[in-house]
């Protein structure tokens, strides 16, 4: 994740992560990515099963019953493995959480230390269950949108799915649960991201993440539909400038970008032309955030129990939670793929070993650079130009 609100609006100085020594037990949400532990925050996608057919949808999901999900009781036998691990963070996910009968009872994962959230597309969350949901200490809403109504409920292959997200980020705002946005960018729908902040400003949302496009399930469809390079730029620079616009009129969302870290080498560049004298925090804290986490500070747990690098590279299986628990699996030192994400520096080649920002960027996504051919090669999304990737901080 790059904050453009941390970095950009200065919300966050580097000494705001340092007084909590950067530990991940200690940090806040919002400054979890600048952790030097890197404990991994776990989506657990609990539930294949899903009431909508989102055509990026990286789980392939439908309405049906599927086999083999972990049960109850091996899902609290997770949740207590991860507490135990330390990880400071698990967020359900799926298909749709809401569809899992017990997710309630499994988001009781507080009362194991961690912080609790869901990634949703917001659709079942009534008022009844967003304040169940707040009553279990659930600190985090996430709602999937991917556009205005039209865009939208195309994307997601039901009309309606806009207007009851709609409601059900409203009804988590009146329960009193911290609620925002995750909007997956592509070429169908980038028309729509300036209406997305007018949509923050009138619903008074809190957060929104813009996440670019990984090539996998179905969205490996969509590899044709990303944005060009130079249009990446334009987008960095209008989410820039529109959140720059809402701190200016007193307004402080928390703004981010996910899954392409070259946004951190852009933005900043972009800082030393237009605030030379914060440009040296913004490197600061990009150092602290190192770049793409997949296999160290993010992982996730299916449905099957199958443990992956990141929700979104599914087709690299480290191991089964049934078999072992996720703690041991996390540091197995026998596994090479997840050895070498960990120090993923001294492996990847092509322009991201020549790279001066490596150390920032962390060689970015390698499930596109395997999308593209070469696991270890150049993420094809990486839209830095030569001398960009050559001048360094200098």
């Amino acid at each position: 994740m790059i904050g453009i609100s941390k970095l950009y609006c200065g919300a966050v100085e580097p000494s705001d992560v340092l007084r909590y020594n950067r530990h991940s037990g200690q940090l806040p949400s919002h400054l979890l990515q600048f952790s030097s532990d890197k404990k991994p925050v776990v989506v657990w996608n609990m539930t294949r099963r899903c009431n909508l057919k989102c055509i990026h949808c990286y789980s392939a999901s439908a309405d049906i019953d599927y086999p083999d999900e972990l049960t109850t009781e091996e899902g609290k036998k997770l949740i207590d493995d991860l507490a135990a691990f330390g990880a400071p963070v698990i967020l359900f996910s799926g298909g749709e959480p809401l569809l899992r009968p017990d997710l309630l009872e499994l988001a009781h994962a507080t009362d194991k230390g961690m912080r609790a959230v869901i990634s949703t597309n917001g659709t079942l969350i009534s008022k009844e269950i967003a304040a169940r949901l707040k009553k279990i200490g659930l600190s985090y809403v996430g709602v999937s949108l991917d556009g205005l109504q039209k865009t939208h409920d195309r994307f997601r292959g039901s009309k309606g799915a806009f207007e009851k997200a709609i409601e059900g980020i409203r009804n988590c705002r009146e329960a009193g649960i911290k609620v925002g946005l995750r909007f997956t960018v592509n070429k169908h729908n980038v028309a729509d991201v300036p209406a997305m902040f007018d949509l923050l400003r009138h619903e008074k949302i809190e957060r929104m993440c813009f996440y670019h496009l990984v090539y996998t399930g179905r969205g490996s469809k969509l590899r044709e539909e990303d944005l060009t390079h130079e249009e990446t730029r334009k987008l960095l620079d209008l989410i820039a400038a529109k959140t720059r616009g809402m701190f200016d009129d007193g307004l402080k969302p928390e703004i981010l970008t996910v899954d392409n870290h070259a946004d951190g080498p852009y933005l900043y560049l972009k800082m030393k032309e237009e605030d030379p004298a914060r440009a040296g925090e913004v490197l600061e804290l990009l150092a602290m955030n190192e770049g793409n986490s997949s296999g160290v500070g993010i992982g996730c747990v299916s449905w099957d129990g199958e443990v992956y690098p990141d929700q979104f590279w599914r087709n690299q299986p480290l191991g089964n939670v049934r078999q072992k628990p996720f703690s041991q699996i996390w540091m197995d030192e026998n596994n090479e793929l997840l050895m070498k994400l960990k120090d993923k520096k001294k492996h990847v080649h092509g322009r991201c070993a020549e790279c001066s920002w490596l150390s920032v960027c962390g060689g970015n996504f390698r499930a596109r650079a395997e999308s593209a051919g070469d696991l270890w090669g150049p993420d094809p999304a990486c839209y830095l130009t030569h001398e960009e990737i050559t001048q360094g901080e200098g």
